[in-house]
């Protein structure tokens, strides 16, 4: 009997859905629609797809990651989205992140320091449909001036500390989530929060592996 790929591939998403996201805690009902509705294989090398909903990192050009479907969910959860928000993310990498980030907020902002993968990113998202996405190629440990202060703040790398300057660009209520840690190779995903009256209140969330923050404020 023949196998719909189609069929095969959906059926493989779901079993992610419910046994690496729903089983493990994710529970906000618009990060599980975004994770449904996002097409991870598209967002992956040629003759990768068979993988994409296995919950493990990937690889993808210029050294860099796709990070594992859990960690994208557990991130996006993080920040508490309610929808209208205006989201800055660190480390656009393939776009996939953005993409789910996009059907949770109104607008994603996402900062790329390598030109390929910001290059490619772009024309993913345009190709896909995902127009409340900008992709920028620059030092994301700068943030992006331009467009703050923003809601919520995600970084997909890990720092050495929270970089002051995405500190700054967060508003008021804001929350920014990142993972910082004393090496390049494990890392603690932070919450930061600021509060109404500007103060800043930081909590851990759990520990994790992400390539390096590089720029003039990360590694």
């Amino acid at each position: 009997m023949t196998v719909d790929p189609r069929r095969a591939m959906e059926a493989r998403k779901e079993r992610m859905l419910s046994e690496h996201l729903a089983a493990r805690g994710i529970r906000d009902a618009a990060v599980m629609k975004a994770m449904r509705e996002v097409p991870r294989e598209a967002f992956l090398p040629s003759g990768m797809e068979l993988f994409a909903y296995d919950d493990g990192p990937l690889p993808i050009a210029e050294g860099q990651t796709i990070s594992q479907p859990y960690i994208v969910a557990y991130m996006v959860e993080a920040l508490e989205l309610l929808g209208g928000e205006r989201v800055l993310e660190i480390g656009t990498g393939s776009g996939y992140a953005a993409a789910v980030l996009s059907r949770c907020a109104a607008q994603v902002y996402t900062v790329e320091r390598i030109p390929f993968l910001a290059a490619g990113a772009r024309a993913r998202l345009e190709v896909l449909g995902y127009d409340n996405v900008t992709v920028h190629l620059g030092d994301g440990t700068l943030g992006w001036e331009e467009h703050a202060p923003y809601d919520a703040i995600v970084v997909t790398a890990g720092a050495p500390e929270v970089p002051r300057e995405l500190l700054d660009q967060l508003a008021p209520l804001g929350r920014l989530v990142i993972p910082v840690g004393p090496t390049q190779h494990l890392q603690e995903l932070v919450r930061v929060r600021r509060t109404r009256e500007g103060k800043i209140r930081q909590e851990q969330l759990c520990p994790v592996r992400f390539v390096p923050l590089i720029g003039e404020h990360g590694w």
